[in-house]
């Protein structure tokens, strides 16, 4: 009787596992061939079952049936716009390159000077070393000249005609005209360092000022 009653309710529960399978919505494969799609050079949004030729300069995105991305590709580049892209690329490197650099230089200036006291302190002594260097070429310019006052007396007793002075006064003539020479071109070398010391100090204050305002406006 109980082997019966088994037997009897074995359509039903197949029926019912059945209506079960059917009512499962279909999963797709996971290896289903995917969707590409991509916004092309015009705006539109194309659609293929393979790579768009129309988007090889730009992403691409691969889908799933159920509209999820799978992957993304890359856009393809002729060897040409590879070499651009990688010179873009170097001049950015190079670029952030520089304003790092920048930005290290900005923060020791600061912390070499705080103020604008200690900046303008800093130019007197760079400027005092110079003129200190100025007098004593100055003062060896003086002794040169009264060292020629000296051979021009002399000179003086062959009437100013170097071609009848003896072969000693003739080379001292030379040498001190060459020696008064170099004395004057380091003179004006010194004197042009002090214009290029005061105009990189003018940069710098121009650019402190900058950074010290934000400290000003902190206070």
């Amino acid at each position: 009787m109980r082997l019966a009653i088994l037997v009897a309710g074995l359509p039903l529960a197949l029926g019912c596992a059945a209506s079960a399978v059917q009512a499962q919505p279909a999963q797709p494969p996971t290896n289903a061939p995917g969707i590409f799609s991509c916004v092309d050079a015009y705006g539109r949004t194309i659609t293929s079952d393979r790579p768009i030729a129309d988007c090889l300069d730009r992403e691409q995105r691969e889908l799933t049936p159920s509209g999820t991305v799978r992957r993304r590709l890359e856009p393809s580049y002729t060897a040409k716009e590879q070499a651009e892209r990688e010179e873009r690329a170097r001049q950015a490197q190079i670029a952030a390159a520089k304003q790092t650099d920048e930005r290290r230089r900005e923060r020791a200036l600061l912390m070499r000077y705080p103020n604008d006291a200690t900046h303008e302190r800093d130019r007197a002594e760079a400027l005092g070393q110079i003129d200190a260097v100025i007098q004593s070429a100055r003062k060896r310019q003086g002794e040169l000249a009264d060292e020629r006052k000296k051979i021009d007396a002399e000179l003086e007793f062959y009437r100013n005609d170097i071609s009848r002075a003896p072969p000693a006064l003739r080379r001292q003539v030379e040498e001190s005209t060459q020696s008064l020479g170099v004395q004057n071109r380091f003179i004006g070398e010194q004197e042009e360092e002090k214009r290029r010391v005061n105009q990189r100090f003018d940069d710098e204050r121009t650019r402190l000022r900058q950074l010290w305002a934000p400290e000003v406006t902190r206070k």
